[in-house]
């Protein structure tokens, strides 16, 4: 299995690098500039599922294999493991032979390893005994909600690793897929599209589409115990109300859940990477947590996937609005509403903006 899913060792060609190759849609994604190769670093890179992770560490390593050993670097897909013994044999495994052939720095990517029950004690195992100390170690998950609650054991334990969030593309690395050259007749036209499709290559290029998004949903909810048919009707509460504020007391409300059971869904729905959540903030620029909440999708193809999976209209007016939050949202790292007499749409900082389908009168 290691040689298989480490084909450079034995001088094959990878299979995910020759069907990158093939794709019509692609990139060369620039979040791979933002991964520690500095000894010792454990990188922790998260974000939605079949956004393209996997793909963008391959491209990593074919950049890694030109001036490097090829038993070097070890890639393995955790999907395949039980638990953190099986994960702590095949690490130990790959350091036998790291030693056989005389490899001093090594470079580990372990993909979805969130999949493995109990993966953080394999991790901190090693480190504590410095096996990694010459090393860099990148972790890979779709899901933040088995890596928050033990982002804590792994204080002081870093090194000069990064925490990196992969998004869907925005418009503009969407707009650039298609043309060299930027046109603002073109965006209006390619925006539209961007509307329809979302930034999910897997997308573009036809390997996935609504239904099956929505069995991967379906499949990480009930991973983590949560049931689908309760998920199913909070989203379709949420495309109900949108793009207006909702109370976790109104949604439990509609619904007959507890509060409890509310928030702990759009928790997960969160930390899947499926929504955001806009707070309220006052003019004297504080918080109110108190206030009711905006909630927007990371990406249109993830709001159409719910949409079609709740049997939901989903109106443009509501996608341009979570669109322009999610643009702000990645560049703040924040973002906020605010609402009284009048309503303020997108509030971070010293920005302010209201969002409008209308059309502007045209001066005379």
């Amino acid at each position: 299995m290691l040689f298989e899913l480490n084909p450079w060792w034995i001088n094959e060609i990878d299979k995910d690098l020759e069907y990158y190759k093939k794709l019509k849609h692609k990139i060369v994604p620039n979040w791979i500039k933002d991964i520690s190769l500095a000894p010792f670093s454990l990188n922790f890179l998260l974000g939605p599922r079949r956004i393209g992770k996997t793909l963008g560490i391959k491209i990593l390593i074919r950049e890694l294999l030109k001036n490097r050993n090829p038993y070097s670097i070890f890639y393995f897909s955790c999907d395949v493991l039980e638990d953190y013994k099986e994960l702590i044999e095949i690490i130990k495994e790959y350091k036998r032979l790291a030693k056989e052939k005389k490899i001093k720095t090594s470079f580990i990517f372990l993909d979805e390893i969130t999949l493995v029950k109990d993966w953080w004690k394999a991790i901190k195992f090693f480190i504590d005994r410095k096996y990694f100390e010459k090393d860099v170690v990148t972790l890979l998950s779709s899901t933040s909600i088995l890596l928050n609650q033990y982002f804590e054991t792994f204080a002081g334990r870093m090194g000069k690793g990064k925490k990196i969030f992969i998004y869907p593309l925005n418009f503009k690395d969407y707009y650039f897929l298609f043309h060299n050259e930027f046109h603002k007749e073109l965006a209006k036209e390619v925006f539209k599209d961007y509307l329809k499709t979302g930034g999910f290559l897997s997308f573009l290029n036809k390997e996935v589409d609504y239904k099956d998004y929505v069995s991967i949903i379906k499949a990480d909810l009930m991973r983590i115990e949560r049931s689908t048919q309760i998920a199913k009707e909070i989203f379709k509460i949420l495309l109900k109300i949108a793009p207006n504020p909702a109370s976790f007391n109104s949604i439990a409300s509609e619904l007959s859940l507890s509060v409890n059971t509310v928030k702990d869904y759009l928790e997960v729905f969160q930390n899947l990477f499926l929504i955001r959540q806009s707070l309220f903030i006052g003019l004297d620029k504080k918080v109110n947590l108190r206030k009711e909440r905006k909630y927007f999708f990371v990406d249109p193809f993830l709001a159409h996937s719910i949409a079609f999976w709740t049997n939901s209209d989903l109106k443009e007016e509501v996608l341009l609005e979570w669109v322009v939050q999610e643009h702000v949202y990645r560049k703040y790292n924040e973002v906020y509403y605010y609402k009284n007499s009048y309503e303020i749409d997108v509030v971070v900082k010293d920005l302010k903006i209201e969002i409008k389908r209308t059309k502007l009168p045209r001066k005379k």
